[in-house]
């Protein structure tokens, strides 16, 4: 599934269903024989409190922890109340069974950025994960504040009110999930439109005379925000220079360092200058001067 569909599952699942934070399970419906069976299997179910809990709930009620929310879904989890793990298919799509922290690992492109953040990526902190569904939101499942799946704030991004939240560790794109990454040829159509858009240049995603003409000069001493900033940051992420760091918009010492690198990859004077239609600036457009 994609990232964006993985999201609405959370979402739905988090708003639309009955959800009890049961650790070890994957979506079950509590009905007696689940009840008898899951505070039985494990001591934190075993727990006088939360076996009460487990054992109060009623049969449209679904037992999820936080890792097993994301693989009940990727599992296949549908709501199916007469199925005995929800429509789930234990360790199917080749997504495997393994805990918060070893997924994490598994993921591909982890950072502490969350400034970078896609819809559908796990966020996660020792022992314990979520995904991230947008707008500043996450969808867990915690036996915190409403004991189930919740949609939760990324306190990261920012508070949000009206949501309980928390801080989260690291994110990442789950390596089951389809994010729909960019080729170059499209990270750089996507580039030089958001240029255009920051320079009041004709938006159309082609890089003529006025866009390679229109742009400022860009320098680590002017330490300057600019809204053509952004979209260089972003770019130069995008290619692989990540010291740039956050897309915030000032061309600082960190933005400095990242340009420093593209020109010396790219054969172009490495002063940290882009200025209108300097080569760094024509390199970045996907010019290429003979």
């Amino acid at each position: 599934m994609t990232g964006q569909e993985l999201a609405e599952k959370c979402r739905n699942l988090a708003k639309n269903y009955k959800t009890l934070y049961v650790l070890g399970c994957f979506g079950a419906p509590l009905h007696a024989a689940n009840r008898q069976r899951y505070t039985q299997n494990l001591s934190f179910n075993r727990k006088s409190a939360r076996a009460k809990k487990i054992n109060a709930a009623t049969a449209d009620t679904f037992g999820f922890d936080c890792v097993c929310m994301i693989k009940g879904l990727l599992w296949g989890w549908e709501g199916d109340t007469g199925h005995i793990y929800g429509g789930a298919a234990y360790a199917s799509g080749g997504v495997p069974d393994v805990g918060a922290d070893q997924m994490i690992s598994l993921c591909r492109e982890v950072s502490t950025d969350f400034s970078r953040m896609e819809v559908g990526e796990a966020v996660w902190f020792p022992g314990h994960i979520g995904v991230y569904i947008g707008d500043g939101l996450a969808v867990e499942c915690t036996y915190r504040w409403d004991d189930g799946v919740q949609i939760t704030a990324v306190h990261n991004i920012g508070r949000k009110a009206g949501y309980n939240g928390r801080y989260w560790t690291k994110h990442g794109k789950l390596p089951w999930v389809d994010y729909g990454e960019t080729t170059v040829e499209d990270a750089l159509t996507e580039f030089i439109r958001r240029v255009q858009r920051a320079c009041g240049a004709a938006v159309d995603g082609i890089a003529g005379p006025e866009t390679i003409s229109k742009t400022v000069t860009l320098s680590r001493w002017k330490n300057i925000r600019h809204p053509a900033v952004k979209p260089v940051q972003q770019y130069l992420y995008a290619l692989g220079y990540t010291q740039v760091g956050a897309a915030d918009g000032i061309a600082g010492p960190k933005f400095d360092k990242a340009v420093r690198a593209y020109q010396k990859d790219h054969g172009c004077v490495i002063d940290g200058e882009i200025t209108a239609g300097n080569k760094t600036w024509r390199s970045l457009l996907g010019i290429i001067d003979n």
